[in-house]
Formats: structure tokens, sequence, C-alpha cells
């Protein structure tokens, strides 16, 4: 018999299926080892992390490219004098805390603006200009770490000066609430800066106090972990296949006190396009840890330990009570056909058939024990074919044993483990929403401050009325960055005098009451974002640049946080993590809400401030964070909204409910492919062989029986056309006896 076809195989896959479901039930809908702190806990700190990440590398890789960019624009004019650099340099971009300007052959300073730099770790590779322009960390004498940064000023017939930039390692500077902290570690583990401890300084209690010192001895344990962690290459760290964030990135739970646990997450700088140059600031070897203290997860509700071991068991009974039925009611008498059929084929006629009691089996049944009649057996009375068709046969019991499995896959996949409106959020995810939104914000608005400050800084490199100058130079910042889709060139007439990208999509008006961020295109399907500046020296001459929608719709996706949109102060939509029209509303009333509450403090309460809401049997959280903390930006009135239904999370509850839906579908599963695979092996062929053998009794001796399956099917098929051929030779043995002619006997 063969091992891969036949009834046998589905009822033994049947079988193994049943227990490997009934094991993976009482796995996963049993206790399931949870943990401490909520998966979604660890989770959100993970990608605070990433986020914190993601901010600074830009932020690093920004003033880098600043810096030489300037640097480069200046090489190619007429030299100006060192102070003159650095105050242009301090007008257009105020994010260094101190410049200098050196001299290379001398070392001597020849300008310097901010905080003083100093120079002591300035070495030979620097002062030659060799490899070495590379940032450098120095930490300073008040124990704070500055990012050097340098690029050469080569003017012609002037000694080459050394253009030097610092600026701190800070994390953005966004409201972390109370206790929640970020800190930059450099290579080893060394913490480099720190942000959120000192906005818990006014603590009111001894308690408060203890908890934070606690907490700042976790951070620096998790901290150097972190660093560790960090170090390994980011292929290698994931696990095959998977994608995300592109460096290394995970969370990590520390030591617990009054019932709080200190949960981190942490993430290495990383280039966001690996494919692309390599980042400077991913190149620095710098990890972002993100702390907050959880509170501890209560243990399983009672009876949690036995709900999977019972929802097992019934599984199990279920299932061997649908093998009993398939192997009583279909392979038994199936098995019994192809013994009695092959016995017959063999020319055994001493005893009658064993005829099944029901089904498409006794219609075969009764036809072979006519057809054994006919072969020369002794008549069997009992035995008499009564020709008919069943409506069931073998599709009874198959029907019975999918009612009896779903009887288990329907409860647990649709009834039982079901959330309602009173699951449990907790209150560091509603946290962790805001902060997120906040640091979402803060990525937005320093995006376009840093393209308005590009504008400023292109429009001091237009000198004199060439155009194919100030095309070039329009065409290396289109190059440079990314964010925009066109920079060009107006007149006092608004007419193009020199553009770079595609063409302008709206109109800038010169009035000067307006500001230098601008958003236009209503009515259309994108909005257009507009930065501008004016060219010093050229009345009502304007360089502007119109900024990508799908630039600022890139900053916005971030996993863990939901659908995210920029709105301005009508809650009108600039630009989202998904698709959306220009300027059209967001797409509940409740979130128009949110955004009104969104400069209200998440200490009062995360409900009130409408953070969390509720609608039907569903769980929403958002969050809303408006533009603040400087810049042109900061002006607009603009507003970053997020919201995400809370079964996105990993909360237990949502998890069990997740599996029991899974072990539904994976029994409903087991059904079609078994009781399937049984249908079309067994029970479709076993209709076809009773209606032959059928025909074959009734004197059907023209039509071959040809088997279509190597199985006990395909065996009884091949004994009927055995027997058919036996019928054949008997019945020409007939008519030739018959056609012979009859010896005549003469008596004498």
């Amino acid at each position: 018999m063969p091992l891969l076809g036949g009834i046998r195989p589905p009822i033994a896959l049947l079988c193994v299926l049943v227990l490997a479901l009934a094991g993976l039930t009482a796995k996963v809908l049993g206790p399931a080892g949870e943990k401490v702190v909520p998966e979604a806990v660890l989770s959100a700190q993970q990608h605070f992390a990433e986020d914190g990440a993601i901010a600074l590398r830009a932020s690093i890789d920004e003033r880098v490219a600043d810096l030489n960019r300037t640097a480069a624009a200046l090489n190619e004019g007429s030299p100006v004098e060192p102070e003159r650099v650095l105050s242009d340099l301090g007008k257009t971009y105020q994010k260094w805390t101190g410049t200098t300007v050196l001299d290379l052959e001398t070392g001597k300073v020849l300008a310097a603006r901010g905080e003083t730099i100093p120079l002591g770790w300035l070495d030979k590779d620097v002062l030659t200009g060799g490899k070495a322009l590379k940032p450098r960390m120095v930490r300073l004498e008040t124990g704070d770490v500055r990012l050097m940064t340098m690029a050469v000023l080569d003017f012609k017939d002037r000694p080459q000066q050394l253009l030097i930039a610092s600026n701190s390692l800070s994390v953005p500077a966004i409201n972390l609430g109370q206790f929640r902290s970020m800190a930059v570690v450099a290579t080893g583990g060394e913490v480099l800066a720190t942000a959120g401890f000192e906005q818990s300084e006014a603590l009111n209690s001894d308690q408060e106090r203890k908890e934070l010192s606690f907490l700042q001895k976790q951070m620096s344990k998790l901290s150097g972990l972190a660093a560790d962690e960090t170090e390994q290459n980011p292929v290698s760290a994931r696990e095959p296949g998977s994608r995300g964030y592109p460096g290394v990135s995970g969370s990590l739970v520390g030591e617990s006190y009054n019932g709080r646990i200190a949960t981190a997450g942490y993430a290495s700088l990383a280039s966001s396009d690996p494919e692309e140059k390599q980042s400077v600031g991913a190149g620095l070897g710098l990890t972002v840890v993100a702390m907050i203290p959880a509170v501890q997860q209560q243990t399983a509700a009672p009876g949690r330990e036995l709900y999977g071991l019972l929802a097992a068991g019934a599984l199990v009974v279920l299932g061997l009570f649908a093998v009993t039925v398939l192997l009583v009611t279909v392979q038994r008498p199936l098995l019994r056909l192809f013994l009695e059929s092959r016995r017959l084929a063999r020319g055994d006629m001493t005893r009658p058939v064993a005829v099944p009691r029901w089904g498409e089996a006794a219609r075969i049944g009764r036809a072979l024990e006519h057809l054994r009649v006919q072969l020369g057996g002794a008549a069997d009375e009992s035995a008499e074919r009564r020709p008919g068709k069943t409506r069931l046969g073998v599709r009874g019991p198959l029907a019975l044993t999918a009612v009896v499995l779903l009887l288990w896959c329907v409860p647990v996949g649709l009834l039982l483990n079901r959330t309602d409106d009173s699951v449990s959020v907790p209150a560091s995810m509603v946290s962790d929403q805001r902060d997120r939104t906040d640091l979402v914000a803060d990525r937005v608005r320093r995006a376009l401050n840093e393209a308005q400050a590009d504008m400023v800084s292109t429009s001091r490199l237009i000198r004199g009325d060439d155009s194919g100058a100030t095309t070039k130079v329009l065409e290396a910042g289109l190059r440079e960055h990314t964010r925009y889709q066109s920079l060009y060139l107006l007149s006092a007439d608004g007419d193009v005098l020199a553009r770079a990208g595609e063409e302008p999509s709206a109109q800038w008006s010169g009035e000067e009451d307006l500001p230098p961020v601008r958003v236009a295109g209503k009515g259309g399907k994108k909005p257009v974002i507009q930065v501008g500046a004016p060219v010093p020296d050229r009345k009502g001459e304007t360089v502007v640049g119109e900024v990508r929608v799908e630039f600022l719709n890139s900053l916005l996706k971030r996993p863990g946080l939901g659908e995210v949109r920029v709105v301005d102060s009508k809650a009108q939509t600039i630009a989202a993590s998904d698709g959306f029209l220009a300027f059209e509303k967001l797409p509940r009333d409740a979130l128009a809400d949110v955004v009104r509450a969104g400069s209200v403090p998440v200490g009062a309460g995360p409900v009130e401030n409408g953070l969390l809401f509720r609608e039907g049997s569903g769980v929403t959280v958002a969050a809303a964070a408006p533009f603040s903390g400087g810049g042109v930006a900061a002006d607009l009135g603009w507003t970053a909204v997020s919201w995400q239904n809370a079964k996105d999370f990993q909360i237990a509850a949502y998890q069990l409910e997740d599996r029991s839906v899974l072990a539904g579908l994976l029994g409903l599963a087991l059904i079609v492919v078994c009781l399937g695979w049984v249908f079309l092996v067994v029970a479709r062929p076993l209709r076809a062989l009773a209606t032959g053998a059928e025909k074959l009794a009734d004197g059907d001796l023209k039509t071959v029986q040809y088997p279509r399956y190597q199985d006990e099917v395909g065996a009884v098929v091949r004994s009927l056309e055995l027997i058919r051929q036996q019928l054949q030779v008997r019945k020409q043995n007939q008519a030739r006896r018959l056609a012979e002619p009859q010896p005549v006997v003469r008596g004498r």
C-alpha cells in the first residue's frame, strides 16, 4: 500500500496536528512565562531610543554638512575676514555653542565667538590638514562633552585657516516628563550627556528623591550594558530576514525599587540609508538610551494557569472522537472492501462478501457479492444487491467530524478571551505616545528651521547678475539636500531669475509681514510648503525653496506610533505618515479635541488631556505636541498629532485575544486541510467507484475500470477490472459452447 496516498495519511496527519495544536494552545493560552514588565512597555522604550538616535544622528550630520557647505562656498569667493565669517555663520545658523577660526601654520586664534573652545586636543593631523578632519568629541573643564566639527578655509593668497564649531551632544530638547530620562553614551559605556533627571530635581518627598537616586544609578548601569550590546554588527544582531531600524536596538530591564522596575531602550546611531555614503554621526560610535520606571506587571488572574490546559484537553478529546469517527466509518470499511475485492480477483468465491452497513461502501459490497455470484459462487440471499444511491455516504462522517472540531474552534477563536473597554492601558504607554509625538514634532520643526537656514546661507552666496553662477549655487544646494523639490531665485516682480529642480508650484508673495515659512496649494492634492530668504544687498530678490511633502511624511513614519499627522492652527492636515489630501480635516472629532489639549501638561492626567479615549468597544491612545522650541517654524502654529488603537500595543489582554483567534484559525485550517484531503482523495473517488461497481454488477462489461489513484480505492478498482475481465472470458466461453454443434448420439 502507498505511504503518501489513501485514507491513512490524512487521518494520521489529523492526529498529529490535533496534538500539535493542543500543545501550542496549552503554551500560548496558559501563563506562557509572563514578564514582570509588559512587552508593550519594553517595545515603547526601544522605539523611543530609536527616535532619539535618529534625531541625534540627523542633527550631527546636518551640522557637519552645513559647516562644510559654508566653507566650500567661502573658498569659491573672495577672501573674507575671520570675524566676518563667524558673524555671518552665527546669523545664519544658531546651532553652535562656540566657533573659532585659527591659522593652520601658527595655530594662532584669529577670531572666536560664543563658548570658548579648548585647543589642547588639536594634534599634528589636524594642524597639517591631513586625514583627520573628522569630528572629535572633547570634554570641557566643566565636565560637559562637545562635538568639534572642522572645515578648512582656503582663500587665495592667504594661509589656510581652520574653522572649528562646537556643539553639545544633548538629546532633543523635549518634555520628557517626570522620571523619564535619556542619555548619550560613548563606546565603553561612558555617559556623555543626560536629559530628564534635571526635571525631577524639585521633588517634595524623601521617597521621590530616593527613587531619583536609584534611577540615576540604574541609568549608569544600563548605559554600560547598552554600549556593549550596540558593539554588535547590525545584521547579526537581528533575526534572519527581519527588517526595521538599521542600527542595533533593543530593550533592557534593570532592578526594581518600591514596586517599580527600571526599563530602558537603546539604539546605536545608524545611517538612514546604509547604501548611501556613510553618515558622520553613525561613525562616532554613540548610543542613545531611554529609561523610565515601569510598574511591575500583575500576575495572571486566578484560573489562568488551567485555562490553556483545559482548552488543550478539550481539543484532544474532540480530536480523538473525530479520528475515531473516521476510522470506524471510513477507513475500516474501505480496507475491508480492499481485502474482499482482492480475494474475488484471485478467484476465491467460497464465502460471501462481508458487506458494510451503509454508504458507498455498502453499495460497493453488494455489487461485489453480486459479481461473486456471477462468477460461480453460491448465492447468499442476505446479500442481495439493492440498487440505489446514498445521499450522504462518506460525506456524512466528514461533516460530523468538521462539526465536532468546529465546536472547539468557534468558541476559542470568537467567543473566549474577548476584550472590552475595561482593558487597562499602562500609564507609561500614554506618556510614551505623548513624548514620542513631541519628539516627532521637534524633528519636523528642526527640519523646517534648517530649510529656512539653508535659504539664508544660499542667499549669501549669490553675487552679481550672473544667472549661470546662481543656477550652479542652486543646483549644488538641491544635490546636497533631498528635502527640496525645487530652488529658485525670484525678482521683486516675482519673475524666476534662476531655478534648479521642478517648476515653482505656487506664487511667492514678497510682503514683509508674511512668515519665511509658508503653505500654499489649497484646492490641490498636495500642500506646497515654501521657505524663503531675501538676498542681501539686492532689494526685492528672494531665494525660495519648496520642501517636498514626501520628505516631511518620511519624518512622521515611526514604528509603534500609529498614524501621525502635522496639522495647522485650523486642524487641517499638512503632512501625514499615511496618505492624505491637502488640508483635509482629522478623521475624528475627538482628535481635534486632542490637538486643542496638546499644550496641557501630561501630569494632569491622560484621560483629562484627551490622550486616552474610548469609542465603542475600542480604546484609542492619542497625543498632540505643538511646535515649540524656537526658530521660524515655532511660530507657524502647527501641531503633530498621533493616534493608534490600543490593540496595536503588546498588552497581555490583547495578546491573549490574538492568540485565541490564532488558535481558532489554526483549528479551522486543520479542518480544511485534513478533511479536504479525505474528501478529495477518498470520498469523491469512492462515489465514482460505487457507481462503476454497480454498472459492472448490472452487466456493463464494456466499460474499463481504470484506477486513477495508487491507494485503497485504486486497488479496489484494479480488482474490479480483473473481475470484469474474468466475466468477459466467462461470457465468451459460454457463447463459444453455445455456438459449437452438439454431438449426436445414435442408437444401435
